[in-house]
């Protein structure tokens, strides 16, 4: 950097340290005159002939700084400083390297930015919470069926006052004895009577039975599905399921189709 001394129009050339040691005021080598750098300071020397360097214009305000080259502050940071009512800093402050600047020394929240961090944290709490019952209540079948989660979401509908609906496994429903007679009562209707076991380890729903009747080729007659409510009087029989281990009797009524009806078959659905 280069300025001149305005009383023997010396031109000096040093470098920014020399201008801060005094913030701007130098003393000229040759005539001895104490002088204000900065008015004439400048990079570089007009190419021109000259004999005194050009003075810069006074500002009623403060120039404002802004290509940031160390560290870019918060676009409020000169209207509201983030550290501006911080408490003093922690002695862990003394303990850092020589050196190193203020803004990478560890600070101090302030207590408002403390309580906004622990409302987000609030948040952001039960935002999980939401997602994970949405997630629970998307994949409550697969959930329910599982015995591994099953005794969790047992727990967990206590709490929250609900009943699961019971598991079903087909293949652990066993068929111990069937019967087809004439309806006492009723000419041209049958009576087909089962008795079924439940032997999983968990309650089972009742389920849809269906009854096929067929000749002696084996040609199907007749078939008919009936779902629990066909078969079962009682609602809260129905909803409580087949224990499990336990046996239930069934009584269906159906049309007679005939003498070439020599044999029925049972499945479950």
């Amino acid at each position: 950097m280069y300025a001149q001394c305005p009383e023997c129009l010396t031109v000096f050339s040093f470098d920014a340290e020399t201008v801060a040691q005094a913030h701007g005021t130098v003393a000229c080598g040759k005539c001895g005159a104490t002088f204000d750098c900065l008015p004439t300071l400048t990079e570089q020397l007009p190419e021109e002939t000259y004999e005194t360097l050009p003075v810069h214009p006074s500002s009623p305000a403060p120039p404002v700084l802004m290509m940031s080259v160390v560290r870019a502050g918060p676009e409020d940071s000169v209207q509201a400083p983030l550290f501006a009512h911080a408490p003093p800093a922690a002695e862990d402050e003394d303990d850092a390297p020589a050196g190193m600047p203020s803004f990478a020394r560890l600070q101090r929240l302030p207590q408002r930015t403390t309580h906004r961090v622990g409302r987000w944290a609030a948040v952001c709490g039960a935002l999980a919470l939401v997602l994970a019952a949405q997630l629970v209540w998307a994949e409550r079948r697969p959930l329910t069926a599982n015995p591994n989660t099953r005794p969790w979401m047992q727990t967990l509908c206590g709490w929250l006052g609900c009943t699961l609906p019971p598991v079903a496994d087909l293949s652990k429903l066993e068929l111990i004895s069937r019967d087809v007679r004439p309806h006492p009562s009723v000419p041209g209707a049958l009576i087909i009577s089962a008795t079924v076991r439940n032997d999983a380890s968990f309650t089972q729903p009742y389920p849809v039975v269906a009854i096929t009747l067929s000749d002696l080729d084996g040609n199907r007659i007749a078939m008919r599905r009936f779902r629990p409510s066909d078969y079962l009087d009682d609602p809260a029989a129905q909803s409580a399921g087949l224990a499990a281990g336990a046996s239930a009797s069934l009584v269906f009524e159906v049309k007679d189709p005939g003498k070439k009806a020599v044999a029925f078959e049972f499945s479950f659905q």
